[in-house]
């Protein structure tokens, strides 16, 4: 990799001028992407124009049309020291957190601004604390640990779909603020880039060969016999993923994506997929952009090296050995052309910083256990079955509880506590919950905040 001190971004591949004399029907002049559309510049101004559907299947983009674009992991550290108050308050918020009785348990909850934060009863390496809500996860070290920054912190990519990487880091500060003195510099551990697109183009076309790259670890997946992505160079100071996004949200349960995929012309059915570029901190100490500030200055330069430099999707010739020589595959094309200066796409208007689960998951799955409970009773009525279901779960509770000595009303506010710990939320058995867990307040807060304002 390169030690450039100076790392610019640059707009178009540094691949081009080796691959002119190589089938030429597959050009590597590049008209500008821009999202849904291809811009073909001369004559007067600017010109929309599909994509080509003429060309051969070797040589089609697969009316390659771009939808999101941005950071999707982001872990930071901030050198500093803890306040010797937070560290004892932390210290007995963590005692809590491994009591062996439940009602202790829920009180390890600590509360920075507008944000509530679950401690959790175990640490994570060298740093002995872990605060986390839907925003962060925070590791914080002990005041005396000089050689360690103040806290490690990763930010959610859930978050990230809401707001900006300066304005989560921003936010993160004014809390790190209330727990020590905090540097001013902020340094990146690791970054991923991604691009989200749709393409007819089979990724599963293609052999490992046809990657070139200069890491040696290329490997390809499947799940449940369905092809879901490539990987390449895992465990390294820098990876590639090009994976099947929509077969992902299956088991990740990230809906929220949806919605803004279909913002940008996503329709329900079409298959998405993801090209990821993690870098981690060596690879931007090489490339002399450590602190928050550079990386974020140089994301078009970072995704120009990953795609132009580190690794380049082509069209094998079995005319020329050289693999350096061999044409550029036109949806690699595409993919290293994304501008990263214009608009990366829509973010999510509204964001809750408590983990509560989205009442789709909560529904869904009751229905499925209602149905089953009915299917196995005979019951055909929705009413009914739901009534009795209930009864049955309260019988169960009591019979359980009752050889435990514990009435099962204090049961009960138990387990609702247990998990409004887990979900960042307050939970006051001698109050009615709220309908409005959402906090409105604070998602207005946040819809200012991703507009910049």
């Amino acid at each position: 990799m390169s030690h450039n001190k100076q790392f610019k971004p640059v707009a178009v591949a540094s691949s081009q001028d080796q691959n002119q004399s190589a089938e030429p029907s597959c050009s590597n002049d590049r008209p500008q992407r821009k999202r849904g559309r291809t811009v073909e510049h001369g004559g007067e101004g600017e010109k929309d124009a599909p994509p080509s559907n003429t060309a051969s299947d070797k040589c089609n983009s697969g009316g390659f049309i771009p939808l999101r674009w941005g950071v999707d992991s982001l872990y930071l550290s901030f050198p500093g020291t803890l306040a010797d108050s937070a560290d004892k308050k932390l210290s007995d918020l963590k005692r809590i957190a491994q009591s062996l009785q439940p009602h202790e348990q829920v009180k390890a909850q600590y509360a920075l601004g507008d944000h509530l934060f679950e401690v959790k009863d175990k640490g994570a390496g060298m740093f002995p604390y872990v605060l986390q809500d839907n925003c962060f996860r925070i590791s914080l070290s002990r005041p005396a640990a000089k050689s360690l920054p103040l806290a490690y912190v990763q930010i959610s990519s859930h978050f990230l779909n809401a707001v900006k990487p300066h304005m989560a880091e921003r936010i993160l500060r004014e809390l790190l603020d209330q727990l020590g003195d905090v540097d001013p510099v902020t340094n990146v551990s690791r970054i991923d880039l991604y691009v989200d697109f749709i393409s007819d183009v089979d990724m599963e076309s293609w052999d490992r060969d046809s990657w070139v790259t200069r890491t040696h670890t290329i490997n390809s997946y499947s799940v449940k016999g369905r092809f879901s992505g490539w990987a390449i160079g895992l465990g390294g100071i820098m990876a590639a993923r090009l994976y099947d996004k929509t077969l992902e949200l299956e088991s990740s349960g990230k809906d929220y994506l949806k919605d803004l995929w279909a913002k940008a012309g996503w329709q329900e059915g079409q298959k998405i997929w993801r090209l990821e570029f993690e870098f981690k901190r060596e690879a931007l100490t090489q490339k002399g952009i450590p602190s928050l500030r550079e990386v974020l200055d140089h994301l078009g330069g970072l995704w120009a090296y990953a795609t132009d430099e580190w690794l380049r999707l082509t069209l094998p010739s079995e005319e020329d050995g050289t693999r350096s020589r061999w044409p550029v595959h036109p949806l690699w094309q595409s993919l290293s052309s994304v501008d990263w200066g214009g608009d990366s796409g829509p973010l999510l208007r509204r964001f809750i910083m408590s983990r509560v689960p989205d009442d789709r998951y909560i529904l869904g799955r009751s229905l499925g256990l209602l149905f089953s409970y009915m299917a196995k009773t005979g019951l055909k009525d929705f009413q009914v079955g739901g009534d009795l279901l209930l009864r049955r779960l309260r019988d169960y509770g009591e019979h359980l509880m009752e050889r435990e000595g514990i009435p099962f009303s204090h049961y009960v506010k138990e387990q609702v506590a247990i998990r409004a710990r887990k979900y960042n939320i307050v939970f006051s058995p001698d109050e009615e919950p709220e309908d409005n867990i959402e906090h409105e307040a604070m998602a207005r807060k946040y819809r200012k905040l991703a507009r910049g304002e």
